[in-house]
């Protein structure tokens, strides 16, 4: 079964950065789509960032200029870098894949909290 495994998250003051980290499993070596979503507390899961075919990116409005969705060598790894974070960024962060083969997974998410 394929699946997706994130790390990276954690706690953080405001103006901190961190880095997260998705890879699939083996059998998934080749993910056409990746990318990250995020759901804060009593909110719906909303996209954050995504890689599509051809190296394109997308960022969410609240994101941009803070946030960069990068691929790894490796076609199954995505990363997302998160510079200048703030509360309101406070939310479990899911990274997602989407290919042909296996159709979209989710990873089992990470927390990230930004405190004042």
């Amino acid at each position: 079964q394929v699946q997706l495994v994130e790390s990276g998250g954690g706690l953080v003051q405001a103006g901190g950065s961190l880095r997260l980290s998705c890879v699939g499993s083996e059998d998934w070596f080749s993910i056409t789509t990746m990318g990250w979503h995020r759901q804060a507390p009593g909110k719906e899961r909303e996209l954050v960032a995504v890689v599509i075919s051809g190296g394109n990116t997308e960022y969410a409005d609240s994101v941009k200029g803070r946030f960069t969705v990068s691929r790894g060598d490796a076609k199954n790894t995505v990363f997302l870098q998160m510079n200048n974070l703030q509360p309101e960024d406070t939310a479990v962060y899911y990274c997602y894949g989407w290919s042909s083969g296996f159709g979209q997974h989710w990873g089992q998410g990470t927390q990230v909290t930004v405190s004042t």
